[in-house]
């Protein structure tokens, strides 16, 4: 393991913030998801299932804002690799970011083709996609969830490859987006 001798360049405290509140968010949801998908219908389930709404609008509205604050503030350099992983990195973050819009709108069109409208915390009704249409709601439905099972593997494989940087490049990749740590 070699280890990173010059002050670590690290994001800034907006960014390490929605990182860390975006993955809770999506963590949270995906647990959410798998853990209700079988419930029997009953009062209980149809609120889990107004929470996940909720939760993935959250996860929308935090991501426009994550991405919005990453094209204005440019992040720290990356640290010294070979080419396939910096490429690899790319990508998954750009999937990440296509999967942070694409799973919550599918839900949302998911629910709205079902004939559920979104009331955001019960007080906010978002407008429908589209109007009631079984087809359209099961074509959807498979679409989200395979856009979360997909979105899981992004984060299991980002998650690795952070670990791997740590533990095995020691090239302090990892504190760049921990909260707390100045340099090392």
């Amino acid at each position: 393991m070699t280890t990173h001798s010059t002050p670590i360049q690290r994001y800034d405290g907006v960014a390490i913030a929605a990182h860390w509140l975006l993955a809770l968010l999506i963590i949270g949801n995906l647990a959410l998801g798998v853990y209700m998908h079988d419930l029997p219908l009953t009062p209980a389930r149809l609120k889990l299932f107004n929470y996940h709404k909720w939760a993935g609008v959250m996860v929308l509205a935090l991501s426009a804002l994550r991405l919005l604050w990453r094209l204005t503030h440019r992040p720290p350099a990356e640290p010294a690799m070979p080419a396939w992983q910096a490429h690899a990195a790319q990508a998954v973050h750009l999937l990440l970011y296509v999967s942070f819009f694409a799973l919550p709108l599918s839900g949302w069109a998911y629910s709205s083709a079902s004939g559920f409208p979104i009331v955001l915390f019960g007080v906010l009704p978002l407008p429908d996609f589209v109007g009631p249409d079984r087809a359209l709601a099961d074509s959807f439905k498979l679409l989200h969830k395979l856009l979360a099972f997909g979105l899981a593997g992004l984060v299991a494989l980002h998650v690795a490859a952070a670990l791997k940087h740590q533990f095995f490049d020691g090239d302090g990749l990892l504190l760049r987006m921990l909260p707390g740590r100045r340099s090392r």
